[in-house]
């Protein structure tokens, strides 16, 4: 695999993120899509977890694989249920490593792991980068879940739209704001907030993002 290359910030915001995390701060990316978050947050992650100075072994990616919370009936293994979610992040890699297998090679090196929410009961993470994502199909349950597997020396990233939830009730919806209300309070955390100012995928999907901004739709 090729080395990672150097990652520098486009915009005012991912450059506050940059700096947030190079201080040492846990970092929630919230807002528009387009803007790079994951990007960020996995770029950052790569780098620390291959550079031997660090104390983090390994890199865990969590999110929630459907709405209903249950892979049960999906065809396949827990990693064939999973495939289809990992393929923003095969992408990922693929752009800053230039190999198209470079996921596969962080997968079996035990760099990178794939977690969803329906199998972290009894876990705990140590030396660890841990990446939330998608944070906005995540209920207040599942976010508390996740953080409290945390143990020693890790980093969190917790990255997410709340606009672009897939729950139908308010309650469940509501519970990223609840999360997100918990955190803020805690030491060594920054929230920083992306626009659509912060578009960095294509021109096309800013101005559509802020016509609708424009218009008061979500």
């Amino acid at each position: 695999m090729e080395d990672l290359p150097e990652i520098n910030p486009i915009t005012k915001n991912q450059e506050k993120v940059f700096d947030a995390y190079e201080k040492g701060d846990h970092v929630v990316l919230s807002g528009s899509a387009g803007t790079g978050k994951t990007f960020v947050a996995l770029s950052l992650a790569l780098e620390d977890v291959l550079d031997k100075e660090t104390p983090y072994d390994q890199i865990v990616l969590v999110r929630s694989v459907v709405p209903t919370r249950d892979t049960g009936f999906l065809p396949g293994n827990k990693e064939e249920k999973e495939d289809p979610y990992t393929k923003p992040y095969r992408g990922i890699c693929a752009e800053l490593f230039g190999q198209n297998d470079s996921w596969n090679k962080l997968i079996q090196a035990g760099t990178v792991a794939f977690e969803s929410t329906s199998h972290l009961r009894g876990t705990t993470w140590n030396n660890t980068v841990v990446i939330i994502d998608e944070m906005q199909n995540l209920n207040f349950h599942e976010l508390d879940s996740v953080i409290t597997r945390i143990g020693r020396d890790c980093r969190l990233l917790i990255c997410g739209d709340y606009y672009q939830s897939d729950f139908d009730k308010e309650k469940d919806k509501n519970g990223v704001l609840m999360f997100l209300n918990i955190v803020e309070k805690l030491k060594h955390f920054t929230v920083v907030e992306f626009g659509w100012e912060d578009i960095v995928r294509s021109d096309f999907v800013r101005d559509y993002i802020m016509t609708k901004e424009m218009l008061g739709i979500k």
